[in-house]
C-alpha cells in the first residue's frame, strides 16, 4: 500500500476514534483539565503521533491499538463515581481556608505558596486570611474563595448522590438536619438527590428522575 495513503487512512481512524469518545463520554468531559483526561489525551496522542507515520504498523493493529485504549478510559470513567476511583483519578477538592483559618498542609499539599493564595485573595477584593470563609481548591486546580459576608456557598450540599460535608459544616447544618427535611419532599436517601443547592437560607433539591 502507498506509505501516503497508508498515513491518510490512520489518521483518519483516529480522528474517528477520538469522535466516538466524545460521543459516548460526552463533550463536558474532553472540556475540562483533569489528571485522566491529560493521561488519555497524553497517551492517544502519543500512539496517533508515534504509529501513524510507522508503515512497520498495519491498519488492523493501529485500530487495534486505539480500540483498546479507548475501552479503557471508557471502563475508567463508568466507574468514577466509585468513591475511591475518584478520589485515585479525578481527586477531591482541598480546602485551604475554614472560617479564617489557613491549613497550611493542604496548601503545601497542592503546591500554593502564601503568595500565591494571598493573590488569588486579593483577586476576589479581599485583603486577609480573615475575611475568607472557605478557599477551596478544585479538582481541576482553580481556588473558589467564598467570603465571610456570603450566605450561599459556592458549592452544592449534594451533587450526584453524594454528600459535601465541609459546606454542610460551613452553613452550620448537620446531616440529621439534610436528612429530615429531604426526606419531607418525599425523597428516602442522599443517594436519590442529582443536586442539592444552599441559596440564601433555602434548600433546593433536584431528585434523580423515578423509574416507573
Amino acid at each position: 500500500m502507498n506509505i501516503y495513503l497508508l498515513v491518510r487512512i490512520k489518521f483518519i481512524l483516529g480522528i474517528l476514534v477520538m469522535i466516538l469518545q466524545i460521543h459516548i463520554l460526552g463533550k463536558y468531559e474532553f472540556s475540562i483539565n483533569t489528571p485522566l483526561n491529560q493521561i488519555q489525551n497524553y497517551v492517544l496522542g502519543g500512539i496517533i503521533g508515534g504509529v501513524i507515520y510507522n508503515t512497520s504498523i498495519s491498519i488492523l493493529t493501529f485500530l487495534i491499538f486505539i480500540l483498546v485504549w479507548s475501552l479503557v478510559v471508557i471502563i475508567v470513567k463508568l466507574m468514577i463515581n466509585i468513591k475511591f476511583i475518584k478520589s485515585l483519578v479525578v481527586g477531591n477538592p482541598v480546602v485551604l481556608i475554614r472560617n479564617g483559618v489557613v491549613n497550611v498542609a493542604n496548601c503545601a499539599k497542592v503546591g500554593l505558596s502564601a503568595e500565591q493564595l494571598m493573590l488569588h485573595i486579593r483577586m476576589e477584593g479581599l485583603t486577609s486570611t480573615k475575611e475568607v470563609k472557605s478557599a477551596i481548591m478544585e479538582t481541576n486546580g482553580k481556588l473558589t474563595i467564598i467570603d465571610m459576608q456570603s450566605a450561599t456557598p459556592k458549592f452544592p450540599i449534594i451533587s450526584n448522590g453524594k454528600l459535601n460535608q465541609d459546606i454542610l459544616e460551613l452553613i452550620g447544618h448537620n446531616e440529621t438536619w439534610l436528612l429530615t427535611y429531604i426526606k419531607e419532599q418525599g425523597i428516602e436517601s442522599i443517594q436519590d438527590v442529582f443536586l442539592g443547592e444552599y441559596v440564601n437560607g433555602e434548600l433546593y433539591i433536584t431528585e434523580y428522575p423515578k423509574v416507573k
